[in-house]
């Protein structure tokens, strides 16, 4: 009997919770970078998918192998793709020099790590990742190779490496001629280097299919050998993907590399912003808009940047928030929601979803522990790759500030017949604030948390928030009061009561 009254009193909450918070299906999408949301992978530090190439590794030491490698990537593209990401992007996989862990210290540019794997590795990484729509990016590294390589010690190669120097100052001479932190500079002027990076690089687009490079410290090497590396992979595949690393806070500086070919480069002074706007409850949200404004002005294509709130050169995203005292969760959800909503390639850092912790170089690499945290920041990240999925005008709508006061943020996308509006409460305290949109007679939806906004007088729209709360709202026609919903909460709740009265009433006449 009592088992009975149970399964009765639970039916009518199933009932209520199977109804989704908001359809999010995939439509079709155009074959552009500028759709994709990339997820970032250390590959040592990822995950360990054969045991045999575990020679010289060292979980203790932070700065030896721990065993990640490419069959460990292929093992987790389903979970990847669970997580919404449509691109992958790994660090090198060319064949390193001892403890060279991280892919940086190249040994060998067209060998394959043997602590990754093999050559038929990455191959069927690639093979694998398209079978799931997943695109692949390369890491590339043409500026250095590793401390002790061999060609060091080659009388014929003396001219493949600039004179060694210190890098002081930031002239375009020393950037592009001094050592970085002693790694001998490749002379990528003299034709014999240029050709062999050439050629290395149409060794992995033909040999494994990869879809694009990152391309490592770009303004360390003249433009004029961009142009001419660009000009030659896009002779051998004119859709390949370049993304590259120009490490600097000025967008200005940043985007004159376009004239070189590279398609796209990370969004540095973004990543500043975000992470001074977001790490802490209070962080004004102005400057991270300003970087946009500064970015439509510079860049050509300013919806191709890559935009990243932490990544294996800086302090993890969690620390800075630990270091403010701060709830890293509650911080991350936040910043994810404006990343993915704002203008730009969402590009992840292995162990957000966790999130994982790190301080300075290589503490910030440590290895992904996927059973980690108690999965809200990976449910958050699941929700917003499926919003911008669903919605194009998270990729291709123009972008304005709404309103901007005291800790909160609201941003309109609008793109064709689409409207989406952002709201970022960052402070401390419930928020308030009263936009106008051309949409009157309209509501405001919430696909997050299911709030809805209405319009109060023709076009004035009152969005509130709890402290340190966002949400993203489509604009669509006011559908009033469910009713058809209603009636189905009445009627299930009617049949629930009458059948504990008739259960009771049986239960009597049995006793």
């Amino acid at each position: 009997m009592k088992k009975r009254l149970l399964a009765l009193f639970i039916l009518p909450f199933l009932l209520f919770c199977s109804f989704p918070i908001t359809a999010l299906g995939a439509d079709e999408k155009e074959d552009s970078w500028e759709d994709e949301m990339v997820y970032f992978i250390m590959i040592d530090r990822f995950f360990n998918g054969n045991y045999d190439n575990d020679y010289e590794v060292d979980t203790d030491d932070p700065k030896a192998y721990h065993g990640g490698d490419l069959e460990g990537i292929i093992q987790k593209l389903d979970y990847i793709k669970e997580l919404g990401y449509t691109a992958i992007w790994v660090t090198p996989i060319m064949k390193n020099e001892p403890k060279g862990y991280h892919g940086y210290w190249i040994e060998d540019f067209m060998e394959v790590e043997e602590h990754f794997g093999t050559m038929e590795d990455a191959k069927r990484l690639v093979k694998e990742a398209h079978d799931r729509d997943i695109k692949v990016l390369f890491d590339f590294v043409v500026n250095h190779t590793g401390y002790q390589h061999p060609w060091l010690e080659e009388p014929d190669k003396a001219n493949w490496f600039h004179e060694e120097k210190r890098m002081i100052g930031d002239s375009p001479s020393v950037l592009e001629n001094a050592w970085l932190a002693g790694l001998p500079d490749l002379n990528t002027e003299n034709p014999e280097v240029k050709n062999y990076l050439f050629d290395a690089a149409e060794f992995w687009i033909e040999e494994t299919g990869v879809d694009g490079f990152r391309l490592d410290t770009v303004k360390h090497v003249p433009k004029e050998f961009w142009q001419e590396f660009s000009a030659h992979v896009k002779s051998i595949d004119e859709d390949f993907f370049l993304i590259g690393e120009v490490w600097s806070n000025n967008p200005k500086y940043i985007a004159e590399y376009e004239e070189t070919g590279i398609d796209s480069f990370v969004d540095y002074p973004l990543y500043e912003a975000m992470s001074q706007a977001f790490m802490e409850a209070g962080g004004d949200l102005q400057s991270v808009y300003n970087v946009w404004e500064a970015n439509q002005v510079f860049y050509e294509q300013p919806y191709l940047l890559g935009t990243f709130l932490d990544n294996h050169d800086n302090l993890r995203f969690t620390r800075e928030a630990l270091k403010k005292r701060q709830e890293p969760t509650t911080r991350w959800k936040l910043a994810l929601t404006y990343q993915f909503t704002a203008p730009g390639i969402p590009i992840t850092y292995y162990g957000t979803e966790v999130p994982l912790d790190g301080a300075e170089d290589p503490d910030n690499r440590r290895m992904m522990n996927f059973n980690a945290g108690d999965g809200e920041v990976k449910k958050h990240i699941e929700q917003m790759t499926a919003i911008r999925n669903k919605f194009p005008v998270l990729v291709k709508g123009d972008f304005e500030e709404l309103y901007n006061e005291d800790g909160m943020a609201v941003f309109s996308r609008s793109y064709e017949e689409e409207q989406i509006i952002v709201a970022i409460n960052n402070s401390e305290a419930t928020k308030s604030s009263v936009i106008n949109l051309d949409a009157k007679e309209m509501q405001l939806t919430g696909l997050l948390q299911d709030e809805i906004v209405r319009d109060k007088d023709n076009g004035t729209y009152e969005i509130t928030l709890d402290r340190e709360e966002a949400e993203v709202f489509v604009v669509e026609q006011d559908k009033g009061l469910n009713w058809a919903f209603i009636l189905l909460i009445v009627g299930t709740m009617g049949v629930f009561i009458a059948a504990v009265i008739w259960l009771s009433r049986k239960s009597k006449q049995t006793e």
